[in-house]
């Protein structure tokens, strides 16, 4: 199936997401769609499979004006969606939500359902039991459900949004195997991504969105400061990490033990100073989170303490230990981080800080919305609900609501789904605290992101602190043998 979308149009109020997209994706070839984030892919990609309306222009499959009401009108006529947060039942099975979107009939072919689906698995090597709860699944699986339930609905193209955020290493090439075979196939494949690297190994073709607009189009293999020059406008440097001289002791922890009905974290002891930036590596679910989480307060510890200066705050509530200048940043910006349906500016009164008045001044709190936002180069209004930002809009608003002064900050994945100039005004904007004294935890499964603004790597392994090293005497390699559980091997 060939698709053609010409001069698409897509406003959100003041913003335009899309502003006169054209792009043609051809029969059997792996179609990069690359973007920082904001500027309009997601848009795109929900106007052509049915999720949004377009305000103008026309999409063409095969050479026929076509016109969707719904994300079902469009999977009937070849075109699928695999979104970047799967849409799923968890509570269901997964033979359930692979029935999901079929002809309603009185009485299911379960049956023949799970033999198709039994059968799409094996073709694609995917280790999917039918009668698993899809809520045990992890985030790649659950993809990978989604993919098979799509096919066996008939789509010809296949969209897929940011679809290597939270998944394994392993899981990302059994993926990308599966999307060459689809290609082979004759399926048309649209990989929206904003890491360049993926689009280099995977795609043939590459359209690139810069503020809504088509800033060029390029044939694979392409070097990658050309796609860095459309995406930005320029080639991008890292900002400086100045030296710091670190200062008097911040955090100690003393045999810290946390335990919960999945791991059991080992006792942890440890001393961090002012202005120093401590990573945290390893797997995910090997206790970094549980040890990030109890030293702020947000969970119980088992036992040990937990020492802010002199102050013992371990067993302590949030509040307290934000009255301490510390705070935490959550990897899932709108479970945890923040609230939809709120504006940028009703986030903003919720996180002041001091004495409050049962009354909000309105004026007052548009004023400081308008302010952080022009600080922190939020692509929004202050009407505008937190949902409708893009995923780094949505990091920038958190980082805007923290306090000014900070003593200790904690963040999961900081960067995870962001593009490379977002990632960069991140560690600008972290690496600014760090020289005025806030010290640093951090969790990435991006080693090459450890490895370049740590001062020291704690690394975890099923639930225990198993190294503690200095950035400067620790390479990838040594790294990467650690988080798999493994001895690095001498030099």
């Amino acid at each position: 199936m060939r698709v053609q979308l010409i001069e698409i149009h897509k406003s959100f109020g003041p913003v335009r997401a899309n502003d006169g997209i054209s792009m043609t994706v051809e029969p059997g070839v792996i179609h990069g769609l690359l973007g920082e984030n904001g500027a309009g892919k997601s848009t795109l990609m929900k106007v052509l499979s049915g999720y949004l309306a377009r305000d103008a222009g026309q999409i063409l499959l095969d050479g026929e004006p076509v016109d969707f009401a719904s994300p079902d009108e469009a999977i009937r006529r070849g075109i699928g969606m695999l979104h970047q947060d799967p849409l799923d039942f968890p509570p269901l099975t997964v033979l359930d939500n692979f029935l999901l979107g079929r002809d309603g009939h009185l009485v299911l072919d379960r049956a023949g359902a799970r033999a198709e689906l039994l059968s799409l698995a094996r073709r694609f090597n995917f280790p999917l039991d039918p009668d698993a709860e899809v809520a045990s699944l992890t985030v790649g699986e659950r993809q990978q459900l989604e993919i098979l339930r799509l096919l066996s609905l008939g789509i010809q193209v296949l969209i897929l949004d940011e679809p290597t955020t939270g998944i394994s290493a392993p899981q990302k090439i059994q993926l990308f195997a599966t999307l060459r075979q689809l290609a082979q196939e004759g399926k048309s494949v649209i990989f929206v991504s904003h890491k360049l690297e993926e689009v280099e190994e995977l795609c043939d073709r590459v359209t690139v969105l810069r503020r809504g607009r088509v800033a060029g189009e390029r044939e694979m293999p392409c070097p990658a400061e050309e796609l860095v020059r459309l995406m930005f406008g320029q080639v991008l440097p890292p900002p400086p990490r100045r030296p710091v001289s670190l200062g008097p002791l911040v955090l100690r922890v003393e045999a810290l033990r946390v335990a919960t009905y999945r791991l059991a974290l080992e006792p942890v002891t440890l001393e961090a100073r002012a202005g120093e930036v401590i990573g945290l590596a390893g797997l995910e679910g090997s206790g970094q989170r549980l040890f990030m989480r109890a030293c702020a307060g947000l969970i119980r510890p088992t036992s040990g303490r937990v020492l802010i200066g002199d102050r013992d705050v371990t067993y302590r509530p949030y509040r307290d230990h934000l009255a301490e200048g510390i705070a935490y940043l959550p990897a899932g910006r709108l479970e945890e981080g923040l609230i939809p349906g709120l504006t940028i500016r009703e986030h903003v009164v919720l996180a002041r800080r001091g004495p409050q008045s049962f009354f909000i001044h309105w004026p007052e709190a548009d004023r400081e919305a308008q302010s952080r936002i022009r600080t922190y180069q939020i692509r929004g209004e202050p009407s505008t609900p937190v949902e409708a930002l893009s995923g780094g809009n949505q990091q920038r608003t958190l980082l805007a609501l923290l306090p000014p002064a900070l003593r200790l900050l904690f963040l999961e994945h900081p960067t995870r789904g962001l593009d490379i100039e977002s990632t960069m005004w991140v560690w600008e904007q972290l690496l600014h605290r760090r020289e005025e004294g806030t010290t640093i935890f951090f969790t990435s499964s991006d080693l090459d992101e450890l490895m370049a603004w740590s001062d020291r790597l704690m690394v975890f392994f099923g639930g225990r602190v198993i190294a503690t090293l200095t950035t400067k005497e620790t390479t990838v390699e040594q790294l990467g043998y650690l988080i798999g559980g493994k001895e690095p091997v001498p030099r």
